[in-house]
């Protein structure tokens, strides 16, 4: 059996995408991931063929750095960058406004390699990226069957009575002003029309017999692959469609002699990080580096694109690194510091590690109020809480008594016996056997 896997050339994107094939892999089957360059090392590391299939202007490879973008990109990302300093709603507007260039690029292009590749290598099974769009209108036009692993808040799909962008819920932290939301919600309703209006055009030029959609956010695979906890779904009153909550992908990771060294001192320590993008806020770094300081906690500090001579004085015994293995730490940590991205939620709710949440963008802001609603943590405003605020969430998460650590417990080890690759290899390889049909989350 030959699995073909899909994937944006994004390190945080591939990462889960690479860990639940190697299901596949590690029962003899053949893995080939189609991406770009960039993440060439990744695909090689986990023992994979790779194939190129850029799908978008940008790309990284574990850390995002706008110098390492082409001119168009870059400008993008100082736009969304200098956006996520101002408030939650120029942040999701402008994300909204830039939807119609970074998620279909050159999308009949796009789409017609990714045909090529389909023939080339001839998969029995196909894992697609959701935001991997110009490959899933490929697919979805040629009726190619494939998986579709949503990666996020399962809003990242939109279900009815929801548009893409506009986030579902919000934490008590964020209290934007009824008409801010109004424009925002009008704009997210404009950029969907528009969307299916490409989707429909580049669909056209594949097959010109195809029939249009109404909402092409919303045009999924089957099955739906949600890279999520069961945990934070609960509640929501959302009605998915036919899915499987795969709850985390636990990669392994190789072995780290600083790492190991510090793992083995006994004292509590404070995960930190804010993921590939956003670890460009070095200001809000700053800030929890100063509060956990306070504490009198350790921590270990994935810095990303921020230099760790911005975060300031910094105790002698922390871990301070560009880039740390997510997995390990948590394995061990006592509280995880996150932007609510979904790889350090998914991971951190699979070890059972309660989150101080600080959201900057997309779909953060829905997990971050999923996080609250079912105490697996607390969410607090990156640009208005203040270190005081910021030390005092982490000595409460920190209390062995925290009201959710029963329940992230429980889910952690439901997820050890049930793993996120082997749920999604059973799905894909047998029959539909496990997939859940379209159904409300329960409240309970």
């Amino acid at each position: 059996m030959t699995l073909l896997v899909i994937s944006p050339d994004y390190a945080s994107h591939l990462l889960p995408l690479a860990t639940l094939a190697t299901a596949w892999r590690d029962a003899g089957e053949r893995v080939v991931v189609a991406t770009g360059p960039a993440t060439a090392p990744i695909v090689t590391g986990f023992g994979f063929e790779r194939v190129d299939l850029p799908l978008g202007r940008g790309a990284n490879a574990g850390v995002m750095r706008t110098k390492e973008q082409d001119a168009a990109e870059a400008a993008s990302l100082d736009r969304f960058f200098a956006a996520t300093r101002e408030s939650m709603v120029p942040t999701l507007a402008y994300q909204a406004r830039e939807r119609l260039t970074d998620l279909m690029w050159q999308p009949v292009d796009r789409a017609r390699a990714a045909l090529e590749v389909v023939d080339r290598v001839a998969p029995d099974a196909i894992l697609v990226d959701h935001l991997a769009f110009s490959a899933r209108l490929a697919l979805h036009t040629a009726g190619i069957d494939y998986g579709d692993v949503v990666l996020g808040h399962p809003s990242a799909l939109p279900v009815a009575g929801e548009v893409y962008g506009y986030p579902p819920a919000w934490p008590r932290a964020f209290d934007p002003r009824p008409d801010e939301l109004a424009d925002l919600h009008r704009l997210c309703l404009d950029v969907s029309e528009a969307f299916a209006t490409q989707w429909n055009s580049a669909a056209r030029a594949l097959d010109p017999a195809v029939i249009d959609v109404d909402d092409a956010f919303a045009v999924h695979g089957e099955p739906v692959l949600y890279n999520y906890p069961r945990l934070l779904a609960a509640g929501d009153g959302r009605v998915l469609p036919p899915h499987v909550l795969l709850g985390s992908t636990q990669r392994d990771e190789p072995a780290d002699a600083d790492v190991e060294a510090f793992l083995r001192e006994e004292t509590p320590f404070v995960y930190v990080s804010f993921g590939s993008f956003l670890s460009v806020r070095g200001d809000v770094l700053a800030r929890v580096v100063t509060a956990i300081r306070r504490t009198g906690a350790r921590a270990a500090i994935a810095t990303g694109s921020t230099p760790a001579a911005e975060l300031g004085d910094v105790p002698e015994g922390w871990l301070v690194r560009e880039f740390l293995p997510q997995v390990r730490l948590l394995s061990r940590a006592t509280v995880a510091v996150t932007h609510g991205g979904n790889n350090s939620v998914t991971e951190a709710v699979g070890q059972g590690v309660p989150m101080l949440v600080l959201p900057f963008s997309t779909d953060q802001f829905a997990g971050a109020a999923a996080i609250e609603r079912v105490g697996a943590g607390i969410a607090l405003a990156p640009n208005t809480a203040s270190s005081a605020e910021i030390e005092e969430a982490v000595v409460a998460l920190a209390d062995p008594g925290w009201p959710g650590r029963t329940a992230l417990e429980i889910e952690a080890a439901a997820q050890i016996e049930r793993p996120g690759p082997v749920l999604a290899y059973a799905t894909l390889s047998s029959s539909p056997t496990g997939v859940v049909e379209a159904e409300a989350i329960p409240t309970s």
